[in-house]
């Protein structure tokens, strides 16, 4: 793999990882997850996890360190989004 290429992961993995530190910011400072979907961020997990496994398998730190960040924060939100499922539910 050439420099420019490993470049282009590492920019293309920031921006895709960073894109969600608002929301989990928004998330952190509310507590509320009432506007996004569960169904979304189960999914969204899952492919996140299955990234983090095929980074992992090919050896690109790239693919590994956006993935397992962005696991962290989608991972957070989830839960926060469950927990609030079960609180509205009693």
């Amino acid at each position: 793999m050439t420099d420019l290429t490993e470049l282009i992961g590492y920019v293309a993995a920031f921006c895709t990882t960073i894109a969600f530190v608002p929301q989990a910011h928004r998330v952190w400072k509310t507590g509320h997850t009432r506007d996004l979907s569960l169904a979304m961020f189960l999914i969204f997990s899952c492919g996140v996890a299955l990234w983090f496994c095929y980074g992992w398998r090919i050896g690109s730190w790239p693919i590994i360190l956006a993935n397992l960040f962005t696991l962290m924060l989608a991972g957070y939100i989830l839960v926060m989004k469950m927990t609030e499922a079960k609180r509205s539910d009693v």
